[in-house]
């Protein structure tokens, strides 16, 4: 109990980000819904997060440096809030594609999309991560061999589009792969969308905060290019205010 009220006190911001997407979550898939996603997320990501600081795969080798030991919850050599964090992330970035591609898109298409923008999130929080001896996170990880992108290895993005679509992907799967709210697809994604960009904001305002103008430069360029891109994408004639009223 120690531990988990130690892992609050310490990482006030990621419960913050978790109490969004459980309440916007419940609105947009329902409480059931919610909890599933995110009993599939957490453990995909803990996995991972195991299986890197082990042999490399998926998000290439890192290290732990158990700095909180004794201050936050660790499971293995992980600490509780990293893996905690894809839930808010994973969700965010499933509203975000679900959003821009409409309520009859694919469900290959949204967890394509879901993966790639789970992804983008973290080409903007990893170098900040990396960094964290600099702000409130603190130095909890570090890359031996460091990595040509602000010293994150190019192959720990392509990892977190994996886990992004099988997080996102696995969720569809297992609630019946179908198009509809009531098999998954949920009925409002605007809320995760805000907190998409929330997460992006907060993730942006560290960057600046520690003077890494570089790397901000590099994250307003990226993602207003990609915003720029998903303002084209055709949506489809229904909106999402009017699936149930057509359903009926």
């Amino acid at each position: 109990m120690d531990l988990v009220l130690g892992t609050l006190a310490l990482r006030p911001y990621v419960f913050a980000f978790v109490a969004c997407y459980l309440f916007l979550g419940a609105r947009d898939l329902g409480w059931r819904r919610t909890l599933a996603f995110g009993a599939w997320v957490w453990p995909v990501a803990w996995v991972s997060e195991f299986s890197s600081t082990r042999t490399g795969v998926p998000f290439g080798f890192y290290t732990y440096t158990g700095a909180t030991r004794g201050q936050e919850l660790y499971i293995a050599d992980v600490p509780f809030m990293d893996a905690l964090s894809f839930t808010f992330l994973a969700y965010a970035a499933f509203c975000l594609a679900r959003h821009r591609l409409g309520p009859a898109a694919s469900p290959t298409a949204v967890t394509v999309l879901g993966g790639v923008l789970m992804m983008l999130l973290d080409v903007v929080i990893d170098p900040a991560a990396v960094r964290g001896d600099q702000w409130f996170l603190g130095q909890i990880f570090y890359y031996p061999g460091g990595g040509l992108y602000f010293g994150v290895p190019l192959g720990n993005f392509v990892g977190w589009l994996v886990v992004g679509i099988v997080g996102i992907g696995g969720y569809i799967y297992w609630t019946g792969g179908r198009r509809t709210a009531a098999c998954g697809f949920g009925q409002n994604p605007h809320g995760g969308l805000a907190l998409y960009y929330v997460v992006l904001g907060f993730n942006l305002a560290v960057t600046a905060w520690i003077g890494e103008w570089v790397l901000l430069a590099c994250g307003l360029v990226l993602h207003a290019a990609v915003a720029a891109l998903l303002s084209i994408v055709r949506r489809r004639p229904v909106a999402w205010a009017d699936m149930e009223s057509q359903k009926a």
